[in-house]
């Protein structure tokens, strides 16, 4: 805070410094940004959380033994820099500080291992190393603010939604949920282990069964897994919340209207008002060949199945076939070989494509069409002059369309059809409930503790792979940033729907006591859904890796290189926990 103290303005905000301190005593405080002389005049630049003020320095020496990034405060006079001086691209631009006296507060006796100005242009585990350098990035810094302004502005909203925040535990039990576990051992209960919480799931439907009616939470998870750029390999947050006799519509309008108020909040980025598109699940894959479909992309996916399956062609007969036109015939051969290696290396057989030209396909694969399969081609996909018919095919239809999926986002990509002026969110909604997994086996597709539509009924009388489940995600700009459901609150339907992906009654009754017990006394049912904290954050800060939002984030390897974590422990720590290493 600014505050007058017999006539002299005490502050360490730079940043708050103004035309209307002009001639005012001021205290500033911070780290030393730059410094530079002029023709013998020397300044620096001072720098804190709110910005950046110029400082004259009368009498050089004064500073001689002052080294960049040393913390050191300030007493001056608060000046014009006069119009011919005015710095536009600095907030405190119009004036400037005569330093009075300086001290040092905080020496910066060791040489930077990098310009702070050029920490982004380091390599991860350098940055990581010395993470409290790098925050001083003033677009890391301002990263870290951001954060802080998100979370206040979240709570904020939950607490209009009428939302009460409680805490959930961080020990907890290992449970079958999808990803691996991190395990911690128990010194007071030998041979066992707690497990921290990959969610918040279970403990959030008690709260329902205990009679909390909106619950919500900024919540850390824990998830072994292997990092990618919108993934840690270690830890996220999440905007957890369950509410009880609430529908999935009711669910979907509460984070449409929460992802409405904060993207227009903190964004400039075009967006229309809710509500956000329902798309099902079936939809979206035959459409765009994606459950997180980027609707700023226009192309859509066409099936050429029935047009091209009866084909002699080895590459099309008895396949599953699908289509993306395009404008790209202008394109060289180069565009189209790079096309084909992207297929490939996604796991397809390869990529054909033909040019309409002259009321005509051409291209490499052309020899094999009949003059029929010409003309079912046009007429199917609406062809028209300039356009490239790009195609996929396989005999598993999943595949196909998954493939389709990939080239879709890369041809959006390439040819510059995405439109990044706007966010396009959508939800998913309708999703199987079963899979078959590698093995042929049936397998929960999405979360284990979702209502299935229909109830007992519907497992104990339809093919598991055609059940659908009430459940949804919330999409945005082509990256899944929520997930949620309708939940099973019947112990009866647990069974049956664990039973029918492979786990005995006794499972679920070890694996889930706390759920399968309290449902048996009187559960409301209920919804909810989770929404990636730092996912939103990525898309406000227009950042393209996790750990650029993230205080103090791991390496794409689980380690923190600040810290030196993971690492080795005594032989008496291990002893406590009664744990012998086998490496």
């Amino acid at each position: 805070m600014i505050s007058l103290k017999n006539n002299i303005y005490h502050t360490h905000m730079c940043g708050k410094l103004s035309a209307k301190h002009i001639g005012a005593e001021v205290k500033v405080a911070g780290w030393v940004n730059s410094i530079r002389k002029l023709g013998g005049l020397t300044f620096l630049t001072l720098r804190d959380q709110t910005g950046i003020v110029q400082v004259f320095v009368e009498d050089e020496n004064v500073i001689k033994n002052i080294n960049k990034e040393s913390v050191v405060s300030i007493s001056g006079l608060v000046r014009s820099r006069g119009e011919k001086n005015v710095n536009e691209q600095m907030q405190t631009g119009e004036i400037e500080v005569v330093a009075r006296s300086i001290e040092v507060l905080g020496s910066c006796s060791e040489v930077l291992p990098f310009e702070i100005a050029k920490a982004r242009e380091q390599n991860e585990n350098t940055r990581l190393k010395y993470r409290y350098l790098d925050l001083r990035n003033e677009q890391n810094f301002s990263n870290i603010i951001l954060r802080s302004k998100l979370l206040n502005f979240v709570r904020e909203q939950m607490n209009n939604f009428e939302f009460l925040e409680v805490q959930t535990p961080i020990l907890t039990s290992s449970s079958p949920e999808g990803a691996r576990d991190f395990l911690v051992p128990s010194r007071m209960n030998p041979g066992n282990f707690y497990a921290l919480p990959q969610s918040p799931q279970q403990f959030k439907q008690l709260l329902m069964v205990s009679g909390f009616p909106r619950y919500f939470q900024i919540a850390p998870c824990f998830r072994d897994e292997d990092a990618r750029a919108d993934r840690s390999p270690t830890d996220f947050y999440q905007i957890d919340f369950e509410s009880s006799f609430a529908t999935q519509e009711e669910i979907l309008q509460v984070m449409e209207e929460l992802l409405y108020n904060i993207l227009t909040h903190f964004s400039s980025l075009k967006m229309d008002k809710p509500p956000f598109p329902r798309i099902k699940f079936n939809d979206a894959m035959l459409t765009y060949g994606s459950d997180k479909p980027d609707l700023r992309n226009p192309l859509t996916l066409i099936d050429l199945t029935q047009v091209l399956n009866k084909s002699e062609f080895s590459l099309f007969k008895n396949h599953h076939i699908f289509g993306i036109k395009a404008k790209a015939n202008e394109m060289g051969r180069r565009f189209f070989d790079a096309l084909t290696v992207f297929v490939k290396n996604q796991g397809g057989g390869g990529l054909i494509y033909l040019k309409y030209e002259d009321k005509t396909l051409t291209g490499p694969a052309s020899k094999y069409l009949t003059e029929q399969d010409v003309k079912n081609l046009v007429k199917t996909a609406s062809m028209f002059e300039g356009e490239t018919l790009f195609i996929i095919t396989d005999e598993k239809k999943l595949k196909a369309l998954k493939l389709s999926g990939f080239l879709r986002n890369e041809l959006g990509d390439k040819l510059e059809l995405i439109d990044k002026t706007c966010f396009k969110p959508c939800f998913i909604v309708d999703f199987p409930f079963y899979e078959e997994d590698e093995n042929g086996q049936v397998a929960f597709s999405h979360n284990p503790f979702s209502m299935p539509q229909g109830g007992m009924d519907t497992l104990k009388n339809k093919n598991p792979l055609e059940i659908l489940a009430y459940q949804y995600d919330l999409v945005l700009n082509g990256v899944e940033l929520a997930s949620g459901a309708v939940r099973n609150h019947s112990p009866e339907i647990m069974v049956e729907a664990f039973r029918l992906a492979g786990y005995e009654r006794e499972v679920v009754e070890n694996k889930f006591p706390a759920l399968f017990n309290a449902f048996k006394f009187g559960a409301p049912p209920h919804a909810g859904a989770a929404l990636g904290f730092d996912r939103v954050l990525m898309f406000l800060t227009n950042e393209e890796s996790i750990k650029e939002v993230i205080a103090f984030p791991m390496n794409k390897s689980a380690q923190d290189p600040l810290m030196g974590a993971p690492n080795t422990v005594s032989e008496k720590q291990l002893k406590e926990v009664y744990i012998k290493l086998d490496l």
